[in-house]
């Protein structure tokens, strides 16, 4: 079933919850990554780049839903860009990782950031929420990647989470070490988008 033969209603709310993504994230990866190098935090750096691919991600599928379902070229495009995310992904595992290792080689210590704490709280709120529309009307249109894309959103929620647990400790308690485990949290899901993302697994046809 083509997308364009579905309720045009959807296919509209769709595109305007990807907007709507696309905007959020390049305001939360600015403010993420410039008070992440403010205060040399690597969980908040790391955030914020996760943000940009995440723009990235929300770019492929308003290019992906503009497209006739019918045009050859869109399976291949999407399956390449997809694989450019996942590398990208990679990518950003491996620049978490180093960042961790060198600030506990070398004591280096991530200041109080209170604007990174009131981004991962708010972000706490707003993902999940964005996240259950966008899975809801993908369900709806029977598209599997903009279901796929859609549970990106929501595994943003822990990301956000976890940031905001590790800026609380470190911001209320003191201690300096709960920046680098929450970066470090972020690995496993970051790594597990990568692989999925150059396997294009991440990419179903609709």
């Amino acid at each position: 079933m083509a997308i364009f033969a579905r309720p045009r209603a959807s296919i509209a709310l769709a595109r305007t919850l990807l907007w709507i993504t696309f905007a959020w994230n390049v305001a939360e990866g600015i403010i993420a990554v410039f008070s992440g190098i403010t205060a040399s935090s690597v969980a908040l750096v790391g955030f914020g780049l996760d943000s940009f691919i995440e723009v990235t991600a929300a770019g492929i599928l308003l290019w992906r839903i503009s497209l006739d379902e019918d045009d050859d070229r869109a399976e291949g495009r999407e399956r390449v860009a997809r694989g450019i995310i996942g590398a990208t992904f990679l990518a950003l595992a491996a620049y978490i990782v180093s960042q961790a290792a060198y600030g506990l080689a070398t004591g280096s210590r991530a200041e109080e950031s209170g604007i990174g704490l009131a981004l991962a709280a708010v972000a706490t709120i707003v993902m999940p929420v964005l996240g259950l529309a966008k899975l809801r009307n993908a369900t709806r249109l029977s598209s599997r990647s903009l279901v796929a894309e859609s549970k990106e959103t929501l595994a943003c929620s822990y990301l956000s989470a976890t940031l905001f647990l590790g800026l609380g400790a470190n911001l209320v308690a003191g201690w300096w070490w709960a920046d680098v485990a929450a970066a470090l949290a972020m690995v496993p899901w970051i790594v597990r988008e990568g692989i999925e993302g150059l396997r294009g697994e991440s990419c179903d046809d609709d």
